[in-house]
């Protein structure tokens, strides 16, 4: 008998096939598990068997990629927000500290954009200032992956880099700051009014390496919602009504948690405090002298290998956050 079509339903939404493929793929992967461990038991049996210690190495290699696709799946059930599954909109934006600061932020830009490659996800460049002399101003940026908001939603916050500048001519170690603000790309079509009375749109010319328009038109836009002060941009559209109306969808994401998330400790839940960016506020430390340190100081996870975090290797901090943030002394 054959198995109905039903992939090819058209009244099924998009967003119900990409929640329908998730949940067949995981299903596969379970299936795919149950057949390593069997296979990882069949191993240990004929090592025993043949008393052959050069087959210790082959479990061993078999038990590491089984355990890594386990943890995978694991931290995948914590993903149970509202908002987990959306894809991720990213600011980053440059602290106190000029050149270094500047350069801090272009670091963190390319950290996160290896880690989303290395996850198999897309990246869309919004909005892109550069820095006067060197490095990003500030960058908006959206991944476009399973999860996405999920997991990057504990990267928001401030970001600290100590290290020897490379723009010190006395070659001192300096401390430099960069904010991360992370927020769920909302799909759904939500109904949240907004006064054209409260809002500032200006117009400027897209600059960077998120411009579609060089120096050639005023195609990029910014909102700034007055009554909350909050601020998008957004350029890398093909038109200016295009750049408005992507700017308009992510003011109103940021409304709509507003508004459903009155309490103010809910709210730094989704959003991430809004704190300064500078000493004391920092959620991770990167240390490069005078030893090599990466710490996340709400969990204490903390890696030696600065190079690796740096290309991308994240997800030792973001699954310790993931179960940091549902122990029993923490709300999900």
């Amino acid at each position: 008998m054959e198995a109905p079509d039903f992939w090819d339903n058209p009244e099924i939404s998009n967003q119900k096939m990409k929640e329908f493929k998730i949940l067949k793929d995981t299903v596969e992967t379970c299936h795919k598990l149950t057949g390593q461990y069997e296979d990882i038991e069949t191993l240990i049996e004929m090592g025993y068997e043949a008393q052959d210690p050069d087959m210790i190495q082959e479990v061993r290699q078999e038990l590491d990629a089984f355990i890594t696709v386990l943890e995978e799946i694991r931290v995948g059930t914590l993903l149970a927000g509202e908002f987990d599954k959306d894809n991720a909109i990213l600011k980053l934006n440059a602290g106190a500290g000029g050149t270094e600061s500047c350069d801090w932020a272009s670091m963190l830009y390319r950290m996160y954009t290896r880690w989303a490659e290395k996850k198999g996800f897309s990246i869309e460049v919004l909005d892109y200032l550069d820095g006067e002399e060197a490095g990003i101003k500030s960058v908006t940026f959206q991944i476009n992956g399973n999860n996405a908001y999920g997991l990057l939603k504990s990267e928001k916050g401030v970001h600290r880099l100590v290290r020897i500048s490379p723009f010190n001519a006395q070659g001192k170690r300096q401390t430099s700051f960069v904010s991360l603000d992370v927020m769920p790309d909302i799909e759904a079509d939500l109904e949240v009014e907004i006064d054209e009375k409260d809002l500032r749109i200006d117009t400027y010319r897209s600059s960077g390496a998120g411009g579609q328009h060089i120096n050639k038109t005023s195609s990029a836009i910014r909102i700034t919602h007055l009554p909350t002060g909050i601020v998008v941009q957004c350029q890398n559209e093909r038109s200016q009504h295009m750049n408005k109306d992507k700017a308009m969808q992510m003011l109103k994401s940021k409304l709509y948690l507003l508004k459903q998330e009155a309490n103010a400790e809910k709210l730094s839940d989704i959003r991430g405090e809004v704190t300064e960016i500078g000493w004391g506020n920092q959620i991770r430390s990167y240390v490069f002298q005078p030893y090599t340190m990466v710490k996340d100081h709400r969990t204490n996870v903390e890696s030696g290998n600065v190079d690796a975090v740096m290309d991308g290797s994240l997800d030792i901090f973001i699954n310790g956050y993931l179960k940091w943030l549902h122990t029993d002394n923490k709300k999900a």
